[in-house]
Formats: structure tokens, C-alpha cells, sequence
């Protein structure tokens, strides 16, 4: 788990102060929302603090994810939020660019930019960073100008930015992976012992699952 809050809270300025180009419109201010898979009305509510430069968010979305959810999401059984957390700006524009594929598409580019988080990290400087992400971009059928449009858009660099603040104000995370389970806060775990959490909770709230 990373835990570089204490960073981020005294260099947030930083992430949109130097990005790539960032383009400015005064006039458009973003609503940034939640993305999320599952029944919004589930009898539990899982929400995940990740960061798209974390090796350990990285294993999370490799081993845990995929059985999280067949079990539950795709049943019906758990809400699922994910709410990005920036460490550092390739982590903002990864972000940027798994949003700019849209609602629809963003899990799905989400998890192309896990799988080659090694590759597009390795890069090294922000322009070859910047280079890699597009080429996720584009395989995930995004266009040339929409992705570059997206990269340097000024103002939805600095409404992220808003909205992880407000989120990382709702609960004391101290780290990423972070896993809150109707409100409550865990850590990184192993999917056998996030079953157990989520089954808890499903037995004592919608015994009708059982």
C-alpha cells in the first residue's frame, strides 16, 4: 500500500500547474462523477481509493477485481464505486484519459492502463509518459485529436483534482489501494478475506441473497 498523502496534500497545485500544455476555459467547469459498475441499489457498497501509478492497486485490479466482479458486481450483489487518487501527474493524466473514453468505456480502459502500468511508467518523461497513455488511448478506440484534446484540457485537470480532494475528505485514506465497505474503511486485502467483509455485511443486511 502507498502511502503518500502527506505529498500530494503540501504539492497538489503541482499536478495542474505542470501539466502538458493544459488548455484553459474559464467559462467550463466539469462536474467530475463517481464511476461505478453494479447495482446503484445494492445492499452493499464497496468503494475503491486507487492510484494509477500504484504497483499495489495495479495487483488489486489483476487478482481481486476480476473475481470481485463475477461474484458480486455483475450479480447484483455490490455497488461499486472507484474514485481516482493522484500521487503524482502521470497518475492525473492517466485519469484524464481513461475519462475520456467515456462512462461506457472507462473500466474497460481502465484496466489496459493497469496492464501496461509498467510499460507507459517506464517511459520515464512526461512526454514519453504522455506518449504511452495515448497509445492506450488509441487501442481503446479513442481518436488522435479527442485523446490530445482530452491530455490537455486545463479545466478538467483542475476539477479532478477538486473532486479527489472532496473525496479523500470523506475518509480518512492513508493509502492505495483503500477499500471502504459501507463506510467502512480497509486496507489492501486478498480476495478471500474482502469475501468475507462483503458476505457480513450481505447476511446481516439481505438474508434473501442467501
Amino acid at each position: 500500500m502507498l502511502n503518500r498523502r502527506t505529498v500530494i496534500s503540501s504539492g497538489i497545485s503541482a499536478l495542474v500547474l505542470a501539466g502538458p500544455a493544459w488548455s484553459q476555459d474559464a467559462a467550463a467547469v466539469p462536474e467530475i462523477t463517481d464511476m461505478t459498475m453494479g447495482n446503484p441499489d445494492a445492499a452493499v457498497t464497496l468503494i475503491e481509493y486507487a492510484s494509477f501509478t500504484c504497483p499495489h492497486c495495479k495487483r488489486f485490479h489483476e487478482d481481486v477485481m476480476p473475481r470481485l466482479k463475477a461474484d458480486y458486481v455483475d450479480a447484483g450483489k455490490v455497488n461499486f464505486v472507484y474514485r481516482e487518487v493522484f500521487f503524482d501527474r502521470p497518475g492525473l493524466w492517466a485519469a484524464m484519459v481513461a475519462r475520456c473514453g467515456g462512462e461506457m468505456r472507462y473500466f474497460a480502459i481502465t484496466d489496459m492502463i493497469y496492464a501496461k502500468q509498467s510499460e507507459w511508467l517506464r517511459a520515464g518523461s512526461p512526454a514519453g509518459i504522455a506518449d504511452g497513455l495515448r497509445k492506450i488511448g488509441l487501442a481503446a478506440g479513442i481518436g488522435q485529436e479527442e485523446l490530445d484534446a482530452c491530455l490537455s484540457d486545463g479545466a478538467m485537470a483542475q476539477a479532478m483534482v477538486a473532486n479527489y480532494e472532496k473525496n479523500m475528505a470523506e475518509y480518512a485514506i492513508s493509502g492505495t489501494p483503500s477499500l471502504v465497505v459501507n463506510g467502512k474503511i480497509l486496507g489492501n486485502m486478498s480476495y478471500d478475506r474482502l469475501q468475507e467483509e462483503i458476505d457480513s455485511r450481505l447476511y446481516s443486511i439481505a438474508p434473501e441473497f442467501w
